[in-house]
C-alpha cells in the first residue's frame, strides 16, 4: 500500500499540531487576540495570498496534462475569488484600505514562507509544489474545523474574528481541501520510501514556516 497525504502529518505530527493548535488560532477562535496582532496578520497575509497565486500560475505551468492543469487552475481560483476577495473586505472592516495594502512592506516571515514555496515549486516537480503548498491550503481548513471542535471557541457577533473562521469552514474552501487532499493522496500512493522522505522534508519545513508565521502575527514582528 502506498502513501496518503495523512501519512505526511503524522511524519511531522509535533509540528503539524503546533501549526493549528498555535497560540494565535486559539485567540483567535475564544475572541481573546489582540486587534493589533490581527490586523498585523491581515496584511501580512494578503501578500502571503499575492504570492500563493503566484504559486498556483506556477503549478499550472509544471501541468502535464489538462487535469493537472484544471485542478492548478482551480486553486489559484480559490486563491484570487474565496480568499483574495474576503480579505480585501476583511482589511475594510479593520480600517486597510486597498491603498495600505499595495504600500505594504514584506515580515521576514512572509518572506520565508512564500520564497521557500516558490523556490520549491521551481527546482521540484508539481508535487514537490503541492506537498510545499499543503499545510496553508489543507492546514487553514483542518484549522477552521479543530476550532470548531472545541468547547471554548466563540461564534457570532461575540467574536470579532468569527468571519475569518467562516470564511475557511465554508462550502466552498472546505470542497477545495478535500480536492487538494485527494489529489495528493493519488500521487503520494505512488511514490517511493526515498521520495516520500524528501517529500516530508519539504511539508515539515512548509509547516514550521507556517509556525513562524503565526507567531508574526502575535509578536507584531516585520
Amino acid at each position: 500500500m502506498g502513501y496518503r497525504f495523512s501519512d505526511l502529518t503524522d511524519a511531522c505530527q509535533q509540528d503539524w499540531r503546533a501549526y493549528i493548535e498555535h497560540d494565535f488560532v486559539r485567540s483567535l477562535g475564544n475572541g481573546s487576540l489582540e486587534p493589533a496582532a490581527f490586523r498585523h496578520y491581515l496584511q501580512q497575509d494578503y501578500l502571503f495570498l499575492i504570492h500563493f497565486s503566484r504559486a498556483y500560475a506556477l503549478a499550472a505551468y509544471k501541468s502535464h496534462d489538462l487535469n493537472e492543469l484544471r485542478h492548478a487552475f482551480e486553486g489559484l481560483k480559490t486563491i484570487l475569488d474565496v480568499e483574495l476577495d474576503l480579505h480585501v473586505g476583511f482589511c475594510r472592516e479593520w480600517g486597510i484600505s486597498k491603498d495600505d495594502l499595495a504600500r505594504l512592506p514584506e515580515a521576514r516571515a512572509t518572506l520565508a514562507y512564500t520564497r521557500y514555496v516558490l523556490d520549491t515549486g521551481n527546482r521540484g516537480d508539481l508535487l514537490d509544489l503541492h506537498v510545499a503548498l499543503a499545510p496553508c491550503l489543507v492546514g487553514y481548513g483542518e484549522i477552521a474545523n479543530w476550532l470548531n471542535a472545541r468547547q471554548d471557541t466563540i461564534r457570532g457577533g461575540d467574536n470579532p474574528f468569527d468571519a475569518w473562521i467562516a470564511m475557511y469552514e465554508s462550502d466552498d474552501f472546505q470542497g477545495a481541501m478535500r480536492d487538494e487532499v485527494a489529489w495528493l493522496d493519488a500521487r503520494l500512493a505512488e511514490v517511493t520510501p526515498e521520495r516520500f522522505a524528501r517529500l516530508a522534508t519539504i511539508f515539515r519545513d512548509a509547516t514550521r514556516l507556517e509556525i513562524d508565521f503565526w507567531q508574526m502575527g502575535l509578536d507584531g514582528a516585520n
